[in-house]
């Protein structure tokens, strides 16, 4: 069986199980879910959320970001973790929002990755949930689900992403990434996957899993 085949079945599968997935960030515009993916770099979506109910109702655009006084923001997103560089990051990344592209978060992974703090996984995130276009998000339940699936051997996330694209289909890529957050947390968990009751098990080759 070809990797392609193998996703053609797996789709199959992960749609009955996971017919309807999402980001797990909470957001209501693209410049919230700039910011929030940012934010959870080293730091669980739940506890993102968390921090960006506050976030938000502080901060609204581009601007309020550009001009916030970097100690008070830094206490906003203290709990989430590396709050001194992320808060620097959000500022000088809608700073280059205001004056390179009108205070928008552009549509393109070039000019994405041209912005502090934003980096592959981020652009992906940002291109496939508001913008509609063909995305794969590399974060950790994807590089070991995908790992042990036997569709990738790797644990560099740029590997593994170029990897993914040669073999998903656009129509497909983003949401297969979420499914994969969704399975890693149901089923296949870090340190003691349920492959007993896993939705996928015929057709995982559970490469590193203890037998």
């Amino acid at each position: 069986m070809t990797k392609k085949e193998k996703v053609t079945l797996l789709r199959e599968q992960l749609d009955k199980a996971y017919p309807v997935v999402k980001c797990s960030l909470d957001y209501s515009n693209p410049l919230e879910m700039l910011i929030a993916t940012q934010l959870s770099a080293q730091c669980t979506d739940a506890r993102v959320n968390i921090v960006t109910k506050d976030l938000f109702a502080r901060y609204k655009t581009a601007e309020d970001y550009a001009n916030a006084d970097i100690t008070e923001l830094e206490e906003l997103i203290r709990s989430a973790g590396f709050y001194k560089n992320k808060a620097k990051n959000i500022i000088a990344c809608c700073r280059r929002l205001i004056d390179v592209y009108g205070g928008e978060v552009p549509d393109t992974m070039e000019d994405l990755l041209t912005l502090a703090g934003t980096g592959r996984k981020t652009a992906n995130l940002v291109l496939g949930d508001i913008f509609g276009k063909p995305a794969i998000v590399v974060d950790t339940h994807c590089i070991r689900l995908t790992n042990r699936i036997g569709l990738v051997k790797d644990d560099d996330p740029v590997k593994i992403e170029f990897a993914l694209k040669k073999i998903l289909p656009d129509d497909y890529s983003l949401r297969f990434c979420h499914q994969m957050v969704y399975h890693g947390r149901a089923r296949c968990t870090a340190r003691k996957p349920d492959c007993e009751n896993c939705e996928i098990r015929d057709l995982c080759n559970r490469v590193g899993v203890k037998k």
